[in-house]
């Protein structure tokens, strides 16, 4: 974990939160109310996680990231700088669960590369990469890869048009 070392830590914590060890958190980052950060994690700079956010063991968290509240981020998920998840969002990382049979060895990576943005509710279903500065529209079901720039939306996702580093015009 960082610190100002002097021992303070340099980001910030809300008491109801949970921060399992061992895991890193960059300078700047908030944490706010019940959250779980699970231990092999590692979060970057100034980042900001809303209420009730869960990030499980193993996961990549770049600099600058906004994740808003109730998004669980489950193992095999690296989401590099700049990105945005809205509030609701999904992560899946098995294809195909199911509660009598134990898949753990067959989580997929899920890749969200630079400054892509997901909108609330939407789900992306593990196995996929967002390219850099995609647009995921709100509500999508994400199923197969988004190209850099693509701004997508509908069920499952349908390819509407490009996008500029700004977002949608």
């Amino acid at each position: 974990m960082a610190s100002d070392g002097n021992g303070e830590r340099d980001y910030f914590v809300h008491e109801s939160s949970f921060v399992d060890e061992p895991c890193s958190i960059g300078k700047g980052t908030k944490i706010w109310h019940f959250c779980h950060i699970m231990g092999d994690s590692a979060i970057g700079r100034d980042c900001n996680f809303g209420q009730n956010v869960v990030l499980s063991p193993g996961c990549v968290i770049g600099d600058n990231v906004k994740i808003q509240n109730n998004v669980s981020v489950y193992t095999g998920v690296i989401l590099e700088d700049d990105v945005f998840c809205g509030p609701s969002a999904v992560f899946t990382n098995v294809v195909n669960p199911r509660s009598h049979v134990s898949r753990k060895d067959q989580f997929q990576q899920t890749l969200v590369r630079r400054g892509a943005t997901i909108g609330a509710n939407a789900t992306v279903v593990c196995g996929v990469t967002l390219g850099r500065y995609s647009f995921v529209g709100a509500g999508s079901v994400v199923t197969r890869d988004v190209p850099d720039y693509g701004w997508c939306t509908a069920t499952p996702h349908g390819f509407a048009a490009g996008c500029a580093i700004a977002g949608p015009d």
